[in-house]
């Protein structure tokens, strides 16, 4: 049966910490460069967002494991000319041996799945960012060992990496708190499958206050341009600075998927601190997703 990557939850527990572990391992055997399992293999990648740490990690990642990724602008597709999808993945599919897709549509990559006989991975949607999941939790499990048990505060807008990390919580049994206003909050469905392991609150500083990790996201995503004012001023107080760091526990660790906004959602002193390790995870969506393309293919 064909496995995809649509949601970090299409993963079992077990799964998804088998591929954060692995890419840990590959990450330590990163002058080994005759390890090519996927030797002769290809991936598809559809773009109809920008992109530069998702298309540089799976173009680099399918490199160093033997294989080639094809970048794809959707809009210079036969997509642009209203191509079905459903005939793009079935064309795709016998040619290529995976597919990563960023767009803005869960359910067009469903349909892209359920219609490809290979793997279709998830590269970002307006719902979910899997793949940027399995990156940030290889970076906690490599600074601050096994998250089991810990508290992860999740502060701002209520978006798609919000959502992902929200299934992670359960996933890796961790503990989330989401301090977002009530106009931006997450996903109820994927609030539902978390359960016990998420706690929504209003107070960013109630959410941060001991805490061993913290996290943030760029307030206006892709495609919201248009709400920016709005949204600077709702999720001002809950910007990261250093006084919601000290608030976190002594030894918390900061984390944001980047690309970051410097005196918005995180202040210079935060993201570029001793308490930051934003680039340790940028790196590691190259090993995570290095790790996540030998299990779907290998």
């Amino acid at each position: 049966m064909t496995r995809h990557l649509l949601k970090l939850s299409d993963l079992s527990p077990a799964e998804a910490r088998r591929i954060v572990e692995r890419g840990t391992e590959l990450k330590s055997r990163r002058e080994d460069h005759q390890y090519r399992p996927l030797l002769g293999r290809s991936l598809a990648m559809l773009f109809a967002k920008s992109s530069t740490r998702t298309r540089v990690s799976f173009e680099v990642g399918m490199a160093r494991l033997g294989g080639h990724a094809l970048m794809l602008a959707t809009a210079q597709t036969q997509l642009g000319r209203e191509e079905p999808l459903a005939d793009t993945a079935r064309v795709l599919s016998r040619m290529c041996d995976a597919i990563m897709v960023r767009n803005d549509s869960q359910a067009d990559q469903e349909e892209l799945a359920r219609c490809s006989r290979v793997p279709v991975i998830n590269g970002l949607s307006e719902l979910h960012h899997p793949c940027q999941l399995l990156a940030d939790v290889q970076t906690w499990f490599e600074h601050r060992g096994d998250p089991k048990g810990k508290i992860a505060a999740w502060l701002g807008d209520g978006n798609n990496v919000c959502n992902s990390w929200i299934e992670a919580a359960r996933l890796f049994g961790f503990h989330l708190r989401v301090a977002s206003p009530h106009q931006y909050r997450p996903e109820p469905a994927v609030l539902e499958f978390a359960g016990k392991s998420v706690s929504l609150l209003d107070d960013p500083g109630a959410a941060a206050a001991g805490a061993d990790l913290l996290v943030t996201d760029t307030w206006t995503s892709m495609g919201r341009e248009a709400e920016r004012a709005e949204r600077m001023q709702v999720l001002a107080p809950f910007q990261v600075d250093a006084r919601m760091m000290a608030t976190a526990g002594p030894d918390a660790v900061f984390m944001h998927c980047l690309p970051a906004h410097r005196g918005e959602e995180v202040t210079a002193e935060v993201i570029d601190g001793p308490q930051s390790v934003v680039w340790d995870e940028a790196e590691n969506r190259l090993w995570a997703q290095m790790a996540l393309l030998e299990f779907l293919l290998t």
